[in-house]
């Protein structure tokens, strides 16, 4: 089944300007993804072609790198979406008096999955994706601040994987042996 979601947002920038948040992703002063609220995108090498990462459970790799333009992501056969075929990528899109920044993933999977995308990963997706693009315009447009707000389904799926990773973690008991 196919999974086709888009996120665009224009800005009143330079598509230079546009292209550095782009080339800024998974780096220590990265400007583009909402690492404050979400797990960080991480690469083995950088923002490369042929990088490894991926951001928590979701594993990919750079496919294709245009700095300042665009970058492609790889779903690798593995993590949360294992069975999940396709890419998802952000692009610089300069118009006559703004810059597109858009987010596209594009792929194939299984009706199971797909469901799973519907249900769990996509709304995750797109409040990841909104963030970012407010971290975007914020840090382009002086004293603006664009802030979007999470769905009830959001705040929700984030306070269970909140509460299983609280699982997870080793109790200390306190004492010293």
């Amino acid at each position: 089944m196919k999974v086709y979601n888009v996120h665009e947002r224009r800005l009143q920038a330079q598509p230079e300007d546009v292209g550095k948040l782009i080339d800024s992703l998974a780096g220590s002063g990265d400007l583009l993804w909402p690492r404050e609220r979400w797990p960080a995108m991480e690469f083995d090498v950088g923002l490369r072609s042929g990088a490894r990462g991926g951001h928590g459970p979701i594993r990919y790799h750079v496919a294709d790198y245009i700095p300042g333009e665009r970058v492609v992501f790889r779903f690798d056969d593995a993590g949360l979406i294992r069975g999940f075929h396709g890419c998802h990528l952000f692009e610089a899109l300069p118009r006559r008096d703004n810059v597109v920044l858009r987010h596209i993933v594009d792929g194939e999977c299984s009706f199971t999955l797909w469901l799973k995308w519907h249900l769990i990963v996509g709304p995750l997706h797109d409040a990841l994706l909104e963030d970012s693009l407010d971290k975007a315009e914020n840090g382009i447009a002086n004293g603006t601040v664009t802030s979007s707000q999470w769905s009830p389904w959001v705040r929700f799926l984030r306070w269970i994987i909140a509460r299983k990773r609280k699982r997870k973690q080793p109790e200390s008991t306190g004492r010293r042996g």
